[in-house]
């Protein structure tokens, strides 16, 4: 029976080469060293023990058949002296934790990048070339594995993996690194012609290598009779050429091949703002592009002799490393959903009129509706609607004008949905009331902001960290077509989606490159039980909820920056270009339906009323 001491457990490798480890059936405990703040990233197993702690401090365990040291540091970001203290130091704390309690034998974890920037063959049995080491990362990982080969302590093997990609059967990968950092850049030329030639300089190679490999080899050299002091290369047969690495992936995403290439030197780190700021747009730290590629090839004739593995070409499994990115980790995922079909949609004011039809167009396109309205039992009501019709919706119930409620939806909804794709703005509140009959009535305008602006606000201001991060999102707000046309009686109403329309808008500027974009829906009068209390409306021709919700699927669908009705743009640039004719012909609409609850006079009086009165004004 072995029992095994574990560094980097919770990693890209490490994970996974545990979890081989505990399937051995002489496997008799498993010790993984990991941070206090990490052990809930370890995998539950009866004979696994976690060791809490880090490198950066003596290692408290007992003696072990075998250690295995995979812990470092890979981030060509991170600073000298990080790469420094996790590789040379902590290095040197494992070799101390090994010769002080007798263990069985040292197995490092170290990299092809001891080769520093030799050129031509490294074999097995090579260390110390000479060569130069171009940043902190390769440098600490040969004084890493120069302080394994010097101590006599314990027994060692050395292991030198390739650069580590996904699996080649899933593709799985846990972070975006090496050349997943030009995963974007790939994404977005695919969507040039495929026939289109590039032309590419020639950089140089790189040896890539999937995990699975990696594991599978190592498992098998941890226990094979080999003598002490053996080194092994777990590496492609032979290196990529950029250009060729290109080519496969650009097979698997339909982007144009690279047809012609032409010498050139890797450029040192960039020094120029503008190719900085580019590359790091892109998500590709400035720092990698020195260490794009490497020129020499890295023999694996003793690997591939112990273990029996063949690593797989990287052209044979390209598509399957792309499609996990491309389905996982793109940043842009979320923005390549087609159509509405499994966008998940926050709709306010969800229970009736606008909102509720809005939810069922929603559902019938498959997309997935969460409602959300003060009252549980109507939005149970359309739920339930949406569900016989074969949908999927959620309901919350929730006061908007109450800030720790909202603070609490937007922390449930996040915690049960994967994210929210569009949020519509649809909650609203209408007062019909001339501002001549409101001045002591300030607080019909205090409660028809809490609603219609600052509820909706706070929800946007919730959502948007989560929508940049995601680099996608689409608000819509449900506007007034009343905002381009200046509605008499509606002062503290139009106020509201003003200042709605004109926060969006705004905020579109800023976040456009962040694929979160905003809309507003200018509606005409919509039969809802909103306008039911203002009976003067009953006689005027109304769009039904569903219509309306037509136009909000548009909306989210095609995602202008404003949906208007013909009438609404008509009204806005007689507006702009007589001002003056339309304040009037606005008066005398003003005068010919009077207030709610005053006694009812002839509108042909009052227009004539009106009329008087305008002209009696022009002419003095």
């Amino acid at each position: 029976m072995s029992t095994y001491f574990v560094t980097g457990a919770t990693g890209f490798i490490g994970r996974r080469l545990v979890a081989e480890l505990l399937r051995r059936p002489d496997c008799e405990r498993v010790f993984a060293l990991v941070r206090p703040q990490s052990a809930d990233k370890l995998d539950r197993h009866d004979k696994l023990t976690a060791v809490l702690g880090d490198l950066g401090s003596p290692i408290d365990a007992d003696r072990v058949d075998h250690v295995v040291h995979l812990a470092a540091v890979y981030d060509f970001t991170a600073s000298a002296d990080e790469h420094h203290t996790v590789n040379v130091e902590g290095t040197r704390r494992v070799v101390e934790y090994a010769g002080r309690t007798g263990s069985g034998l040292l197995h490092h974890v170290s990299s092809i990048a001891v080769a520093g920037d030799h050129r031509g063959t490294v074999t097995e049995d090579d260390f110390d070339l000479g060569r130069h080491l171009p940043s902190p990362y390769h440098a600490t990982k040969h004084a890493a594995e120069k302080i394994v080969r010097e101590q006599g302590d314990v027994p060692w093997r050395v292991y030198r993996p390739g650069a580590v990609v996904g699996d080649s059967r899933t593709g799985e990968i846990d972070k975006v690194d090496g050349p997943y950092y030009f995963f974007p850049a790939l994404a977005a030329l695919a969507r040039l012609p495929r026939l289109l030639p590039l032309v590419a300089p020639h950089f140089g190679a790189v040896n890539l290598v999937p995990v699975d490999y990696v594991v599978a080899a190592l498992l098998e050299l941890i226990h094979a009779d080999v003598p002490t002091g053996s080194t092994f290369h777990l590496t492609a047969r032979r290196s990529l050429r950029l250009d060729a690495v290109y080519n496969a992936l650009a097979d698997a995403t339909g982007a144009p091949k690279v047809r012609l290439t032409v010498p050139l030197p890797l450029p040192a780190a960039p020094t120029s703002a503008i190719v900085t700021g580019v590359l790091t747009e892109l998500g590709i730290p400035p720092q990698v592009v020195p260490h794009l590629a490497m020129r020499a090839e890295f023999d694996s004739t003793a690997t591939r002799a112990v273990t029996g593995l063949e690593p797989p070409d990287f052209t044979t499994y390209a598509h399957t490393v792309w499609r996990y990115w491309a389905d996982h980790l793109d940043p842009l995922r979320a923005a390549r959903k087609h159509g509405l079909a499994g966008r998940t949609v926050l709709i306010t004011g969800a229970s009736s009129g606008i909102g509720a039809a809005t939810a069922l167009a929603v559902a019938r396109r498959k997309a997935v509706p969460l409602l959300v309205a003060r009252r549980a039992d109507e939005l149970e009501s359309v739920a339930e609607r949406i569900r016989a019709e074969g949908g999927t919706a959620h309901t919350y119930p929730c006061d908007l004008t109450d800030a720790e409620a909202v603070g609490a939806l937007l922390k449930q909804v996040l915690a049960e949905h994967d994210g929210v794709d569009v949020l519509v703005n649809n909650a609203g509140r209408s007062i019909r009331r001339s501002v001549h009959l409101s001045v002591d009535r300030l607080h019909d305008y205090e409660r028809t902001m809490a609603l219609n602006y600052f509820a909706p606000l706070r929800l946007v201001l919730g959502l948007l960290p989560h929508m940049r991060e995601r680099r996608s999102g689409h608000i819509v707000n449900i506007s007034s077509m009343g905002v381009q046309l200046n509605t008499p009686r509606f002062s503290a109403y139009l106020a509201s989606k003003s200042a709605l329309d004109a926060f969006s808008r705004v905020a579109a500027s800023e976040t456009v490159a962040d694929g979160v974009t905003f809309t507003s829906v200018r509606m005409p009068l919509v039969r809802t039980p909103m306008i039911g209390p203002t009976k003067v409306y009953d006689a005027f021709p109304a769009a039904t909820p569903e219509r309306a919700a037509q136009w909000v699927v548009h909306a989210l669908e095609r995602r202008p920056e404003e949906v208007n009705r013909p009438f609404g743009v008509l009204a806005e640039l007689a507006r702009r270009t007589a001002p003056k004719q339309v304040r009037s012909l606005l008066h005398l609409a003003y005068r010919a339906m009077p207030e709610q609850g005053t006694p009812r006079t002839s509108p042909l009086a009052a227009v004539a009323a009106g009329v008087t009165r305008l002209v009696l004004r022009a002419t003095r």
